[in-house]
């Protein structure tokens, strides 16, 4: 803490600050309701102020201005309202808490020394020169994240300031008042940081600007690298940083990069709404959230039924008893492995000499194009020409084709028959319905088509009979036209290509496969591999592991379908995705800058990456000089007593380091049945529920338990119990019963390990499932099991845990 005098010193200063954001946010407010009601009177009398004249092309040409002039007029006053709500939504964000920082910095070659306020954002006093508050995204105050008083530095556009740090201080504001003020030298505050660890976990993530450390500074501002890998051990914070980086990004660059620029995908929808108030806490827009799912849905949703990781995983975890079981794991395995992804790269190289699929176009159940007839035409097509051009240029040829049987078929006699049982209204109905659906493409189309009407009618005006022949003529075009559509539209949608077919194609049997990817290595149980795969896409539906790879297949023969806007991508959990998966979303974003986030601890489902390390495949993906490595050792999340019961589960766990935040030891509770396990736990939660924690979750094994958990303890009267699932939207504070793999990524202050028993884990493969489920716990961790502990408890120390009957 700080003396007398210095505090009173603070006090002042921070009335001043105060006073001046009030003063500010006085002034705002009339602006901001004044503009807002210019803004809606513009648009109410956006018509009024305009006049629309079309007689000539004189008074077009006044019109289209004047329309031009109030538009441009109303997006003036919009930009301008939305400019100072936005100054007056972060005056009012730092009114409560101006500043969380301070340091004292002296240039090298200055006889003076700058006081150094830092909060959320800038404050400039009333004559735009003095700051007040400095953003914590400022070039100056990167120092107060990263260096203790002493020699310090920064970096600005201009170049390098270096110099000395005389002060580093830490705040605790609330409602304008100083609460705590402390003098640091080496890290930014365990003092602060121990109190905002302390507290219960929330519904929703919170912004960590204040307590943000020195590993994690690196990761928010690193501008360099084409891709980030951030490995960090379980409530090392890397989401957190993560986000915080998404808001430096926005400010360093916001006169080029805007949040629809961003894209984050998260591990699941509710995974979303857990980080979605970060950002707007830091007065920035969200970025977009996806999950890659939802990224799978869109490319093949319209075609196939897509099995989620979800599921997968349950059957990973629940079905080993089954006869395709290990068939199915190997397939899962190697569908994820760089080994397939060349050999489909291969593969593809295999279709420019032969062997493409294709659908016939059909039409009143007749073949109007082949399949034979487009593998012709394909394989007459230059050999040098890469698959995906030649694919655009069937794509051509198929549209002049259906031009030239579209005319033909005016003369079939459907078309006389359709004729026949068409009346005036009808007639004039279809022809208005015909314009009003086609864009502003067929516009020169229609034009001859009205130019013919006004011909016809012309002449039947000056009693020239043969318009009726003409406008027949005109409507057997319109009919013909109308049937033709869906096949020109499929033709736009590459329908013509079989890729089920050229997919299916590569499990016929292994020497057909090795002859396609020139691939000499297939794993174990191929023939069940290849029957699994052809059974279930035969029902027209995916497997996970199969998506991926016939995604990835479908761009390699359409061509890639490219999103150059978006500039940043982040991968929460990212060990979690295949090499197939990364090289996908490199090729779908090429001019994106990649930031990949996870734990291969937490590595959970089959087709899981390793993120650290010169062995890591990412580092290939951008080569080794565009590439940076970031390690985060130090867990937050868990008090120590946790972190130390936890770290014994993983063989690498001895590498983590606890934040010395003390709480109690987690607690053992072995039961003879189901029934005694749940009424221990309800009889546990109404204690926790009575102490205080209002966050607690019930975390099991499967979906499957997670149900049978609801049941058993809704039985035994546990209040307000809430089950989480795949499709639960939104995470709220309360009491949750969650599968383990729906629980990464989110904290609580209490877990309840349904069943650690032997018979639920014992597997090798499960340890990281068992191990993300206990560090989920903030200050509260117990473990019950009907029968002996897994093989994972038994290790750890008794010292580290108590035991209770």
């Amino acid at each position: 803490m700080i003396n007398e005098k210095d505090w009173t010193q603070e006090q002042e200063r921070l009335n001043h600050v105060t006073e001046k954001l009030q003063e500010r946010i006085a002034e705002l407010e009339p602006e901001v309701a004044g503009l807002r009601n210019q803004a809606g009177d513009i648009r109410k009398r956006f018509w009024e102020e305009v006049t629309v004249n079309t007689s000539t092309e004189e008074d077009f040409e006044e019109t289209f201005y004047s329309i031009r002039q109030q538009e441009a007029l109303l997006s003036e006053r919009e930009r301008s309202y939305r400019l100072r709500m936005q100054q007056w939504k972060s005056m009012n964000r730092l009114l409560q808490s101006p500043y969380f920082g301070r340091i004292d910095f002296r240039e090298d070659g200055q006889d003076f020394s700058e006081q150094v306020y830092i909060g959320v954002s800038s404050f400039v006093d009333s004559d735009g020169m003095s700051f007040l508050v400095y953003d914590w995204r400022t070039p100056i105050a990167s120092m107060y994240y990263d260096y203790s008083p002493g020699a310090a530095a920064y970096d600005t556009p201009g170049g390098r300031v270096e110099g000395t740090m005389e002060l580093k201080r830490q705040y605790q504001i609330r409602e304008g008042r100083l609460q705590n003020v402390f003098d640091t030298s080496i890290t930014i505050g365990d003092e602060l940081l121990q109190q905002a660890l302390g507290k219960g976990s929330d519904a929703q993530m919170k912004s960590i600007v204040a307590t943000i450390q020195k590993e994690q500074n690196a990761i928010i501002r690193d501008d360099q690298s084409r891709m980030l890998i951030v490995q960090g051990a379980a409530g090392s914070g890397k989401t957190s940083a993560a986000l915080q980086r998404v808001a430096y990004l926005l400010y360093k660059h916001r006169e080029r990069l805007g949040a629809d620029q961003i894209v984050l995908f998260s591990p699941n929808p509710m995974f979303n709404s857990y980080v979605s108030t970060v950002l707007p806490e830091l007065g920035e827009e969200n970025m977009q959230q996806t999950t890659f799912q939802e990224y799978l849905e869109y490319g093949l949703g319209q075609e196939l039924r897509l099995e989620d990781p979800f599921d997968q995983i349950e059957y990973v975890l629940t079905e080993q008893s089954t006869r395709e079981y290990e068939a199915r794991v190997r397939g899962i395995e190697y569908k994820a492995s760089a080994a397939f992804l060349q050999a489909l790269q291969r593969y593809a190289g295999w279709l420019e000499r032969e062997g493409m699929r294709f659908n016939s176009i059909r039409f009143r159940d007749r073949d109007l194009i082949s399949a034979k007839q487009m593998e012709t035409q394909f394989y007459s097509y230059d050999p040098a020409v890469r698959l995906a051009n030649r694919v655009a240029m069937m794509q051509e040829w198929l549209q002049k084709e259906l031009a030239l049987l579209e005319r033909k078929e005016r003369e079939a006699l459907w078309v006389q028959e359709e004729l026949n049982y068409l009346d005036k209204e009808q007639y004039a109905a279809a022809y208005q319905a015909l314009h009003k659906e086609r864009g502003v493409f067929d516009f020169a189309e229609q034009y001859e088509e009205v130019r013919e009407m006004l011909h016809n009618k012309r002449r039947r005006d000056e009693g020239d009979f043969d318009y009726a022949e003409r406008e027949e003529n005109l409507l057997r075009r319109m009919i013909v036209k109308e049937h033709f559509k869906p096949l020109r539209r499929s033709v736009k949608r590459m329908s013509f290509i079989d890729m089920a077919g050229l997919y299916v194609q590569l499990f016929n049997n292994k020497n057909a496969y090795q002859t396609m990817t020139n691939e000499t290595d297939v794993p174990e149980l191929w023939p069940d591999i290849c029957e699994q795969t052809k059974e279930k896409l035969g029902r027209l539906q995916l497997f996970y592991e199969d998506a991926t790879p016939y995604l990835v297949l479908k761009e390699l023969v359409e061509g890639v379908r490219m999103n150059t806007e978006v500039r940043h991508i982040f991968v929460d959990e990212g060990q979690d995705y295949s090499m197939f998966q990364y090289e996908l979303l490199k090729k779908l974003f090429p001019r994106a800058r990649m930031t990949v986030l996870g734990d291969f601890g937490q590595a959970i489902f089959p087709q899981a990456t390793e993120l650290y390390g010169a062995d890591s495949p990412l580092i290939r993906l951008y080569g080794e000089s565009e590439t940076s490595l970031v390690r985060l050792v130090r867990s937050y999340r868990s008090t120590r007593e946790i972190v130390e019961f936890t770290k014994p589960l993983l063989p690498s766990g001895k590498e983590i380091v606890p934040f010395e935040r003390s709480g109690k030891k987690p607690v053992l509770s072995q039961t003879d049945s189901r029934e005694q396990r749940a009424a221990r736990i309800a009889e546990h939660i109404a204690t926790l529920q009575a102490e205080g924690f209002n966050s607690i979750a019930v975390i099991t094994k499967t979906a499957a338990e997670s149900s049978e958990a609801f049941d058993l303890l809704t039985a035994q009267g546990c209040p307000s119990l809430r089950l989480i699932t795949k499709q639960t939207p939104t995470f709220e504070k309360g009491t949750l019963i969650i599968p383990a793999y729906l629980a990464k990524g989110v904290e609580f202050d209490v877990v309840l390990i349904y069943d650690a028993s032997s018979r639920t884990y014992h597997r090798e493969s499960e340890r990281k499932l068992f191990y993300t489920a206990c560090t989920r716990a903030m200050h509260r961790l117990l473990l019950y099991a009907t029968g002996e502990w897994t093989r994972f408890v038994q290790a750890v120390d008794t010292s580290l845990y108590e035991e209770k009957q």
